[in-house]
């Protein structure tokens, strides 16, 4: 049988990528699909083109190494959670362009935004009717900047 593996290395590489395939389905980590897939891939080319053991090995070892990290750095972009502004009202308005129903006296005034009333914050005085953008969010205060 040893004979046989070494006379068709191809069919150890593909019989080894096979269990190792069937043995992740009984788990979950994800590490033995990119072995068996390498493996699989050694076989495949070891069936096309011969190359000694030692390079067999080596060739295995660099595929399942590169697919493993590979697979590490998808996971790692992947299970990054999205930035949500989920009940954060005021860091959903940033960008919004309103138009001042009332002056800024020392920078400070009201919205109107839907029905609620928001307390807004600027940098200078500005009259009412001034085309403002929001900003950014400073506890329940709108900071705005005039419009160019």
């Amino acid at each position: 049988m040893l004979a046989e593996i070494v006379a068709h290395p191809h069919w150890f590489w593909l019989t080894l990528g096979g269990l190792l395939l069937a043995a992740e389905m009984l788990g979950t980590s994800g590490y033995l699909l990119w072995s068996g897939i390498a493996a699989v891939v050694v076989g495949m080319t070891i069936w096309v083109v011969p190359l000694p053991w030692a390079w067999q090995g080596v060739i295995f070892a660099l595929l399942t190494l590169a697919a493993a990290f590979l697979w590490y750095r998808w996971m790692q972009r992947r299970n990054q959670p999205p930035r949500s502004l989920l009940n954060q009202r005021g860091s959903q308005m940033v960008g919004l362009q309103l138009t001042l129903s009332d002056a800024l006296v020392n920078g400070f005034g009201h919205v109107r935004i839907g029905d609620s009333s928001w307390r807004v914050q600027a940098d200078s005085d500005l009259p009412a009717g001034s085309h403002v953008t929001v900003t950014g969010v400073e506890g329940i205060t709108l900071r705005v900047a005039p419009r160019a």
